[in-house]
């Protein structure tokens, strides 16, 4: 029995001697790579708006009396007084992003069936005209790019008498550009 021991204890003795040797041996035959960057992301801002404060308004157009921009939004006061008259402004829209932009969607009020008798509304986008809200719209604004809007109300020159209104209206036009990133 101690000869079974002394065999034992030689036994784990030997297999405590190899399992270092082997450590050792291992630790001879690796090699450590390492990888040290450094990355600096430049920021991609999206800033897609309208140039503040730039309005040309058409030739033979009405003036208006009250008419702003900012970068969000476009506002006027017109009063269109008899049949033929007109009013026509240009406004910018600028990408000074870094990323392209896609317009998506573009939205307008409607006329009602006895305001479209004697007026219209339209929207021309980077030259496409529309007349009504259209949201299948896939049209590019590459980045530092810009595009005109020319926003059109019109009292028409070819209404009939009896479409005409007989006493002062006012009617509220309403429009939106929705943008997406064009990544």
């Amino acid at each position: 029995m101690k000869n079974t021991k002394k065999k034992e204890i030689a036994i784990v003795l030997l297999l405590i001697v190899a399992v270092i040797l082997m450590t050792v041996g291992f630790a001879l035959y690796t090699q450590t790579l390492n990888i040290n960057g450094t990355v600096t992301v430049k920021g991609s801002p999206w800033n897609v708006h309208f140039i503040e404060n730039q309005i040309t308004e058409s030739t033979g157009s009405v003036k208006a009396t009250n008419a702003s921009v900012s970068k969000t939004d476009y506002a006027f006061t017109v009063t269109l007084e008899k049949p033929g008259d007109f009013y026509e402004a240009t406004v910018t829209v600028k990408n000074e992003g870094t990323i392209g932009a896609v317009l998506k969607t573009l939205t307008m009020s409607s006329l009602t069936a006895e305001q479209a008798k004697y007026l219209t509304y339209t929207v021309k986008y980077n030259g496409t005209s529309y007349s009504a809200t259209d949201s299948t719209l896939s049209t590019a604004l590459a980045a530092a790019g810009t595009a005109p809007v020319v926003v059109r109300v019109e009292y028409k020159a070819d209404a009939e008498q009896t479409d005409l209104p007989t006493t002062d209206q006012t009617v509220t036009v309403t429009g939106s550009l929705y943008y997406e990133s064009a990544t």
